[in-house]
């Protein structure tokens, strides 16, 4: 029988060079090789969890890259849509998409720090996907979608960000919303609650958040409004405070 002498850890490293190759070895200095093999993962199970992490990695980084193509194959629906409440200079270079849901507790916690990022980068235009997700669950969460476009559509970029702002600083999610808070808070912001009529227009909201391939809120998105790439296009799913940061420094500078 040959003799091997390799380093266990490059014989593991290297199995599919050793698949590739089966007709070097006989059958019993095969299943020898599998031996060796089996019970180094056993005596060292760090490679296995390393291997399980970069193979998690990287199924991480072909999601962002499919979901990068998605986000730019549907740019304008995402930056252009004149019924999607922004705050921020219209004609802005950097853009930050946002999917949320006031029900929505992770919305919640991020909704601090993008306010303070308004403030940081008063040339960042940001962009409210109101995407109720949680509506068939808790009826408020359609309502205050509802109602955050129409605050939009009769007051402008101001009044709505007093009223998403306002909303998210009651406190009150997963199911703890009530429309009359809504109602509130629209109110505060200048609405004229006579005239609202609520509409499904959030719709094209949710069917967009699924075509992105995003699975909850919040779902973010950080672009620049010419020459986007896969390179320079930043998908955050999840409250993922420094990752959103650090996107919007990068596309700042």
């Amino acid at each position: 029988m040959k003799k091997i002498i390799l380093p266990l850890a490059l014989t593991f490293c290297a199995t599919s060079a050793f698949a590739a190759n089966t007709a070097d070895f006989t059958p019993e200095q095969q299943a020898k090789i599998g031996e060796i093999a089996a019970q180094y993962l056993v005596d060292h199970p760090e490679f296995l969890i390393k291997a399980s992490q970069k193979l998690q990695q990287q199924q991480l980084e072909q999601q962002a890259n499919g979901q990068k193509a998605a986000v730019l194959a549907h740019k304008d629906a995402l930056l252009n849509d004149p019924t999607t409440p922004f705050t921020g200079p219209k004609t802005a270079k950097v853009n930050v998409v946002e999917f949320f849901d006031y029900q929505c507790i992770y919305c919640f916690k991020i909704s601090t720090a993008i306010e303070q990022m308004q403030k940081q980068y008063p040339n960042v235009k940001f962009i409210y996907k109101e995407t109720p997700i949680f509506g068939n669950r808790w009826e408020p969460s359609k309502y205050a979608a509802q109602m955050g476009l129409e605050v939009f559509a009769q007051q402008g970029s101001k009044a709505y960000g007093e009223y998403h702002n306002g909303v998210y600083a009651t406190g009150l999610n997963e199911g703890k919303l009530t429309k009359a808070v809504v109602d509130k808070q629209a109110k505060a912001a200048g609405m004229d609650l006579s005239k609202f009529t609520p509409t499904e227009t959030y719709q094209k909201n949710i069917q967009l958040f699924s075509q992105l391939g995003f699975k909850g809120t919040p779902a973010l998105v950080v672009m620049p409004t010419n020459g986007a790439t896969t390179e320079n296009t930043y998908v955050i799913n999840g409250a993922d405070v420094n990752g959103l940061s650090n996107a919007i420094k990068t596309l700042s500078k």
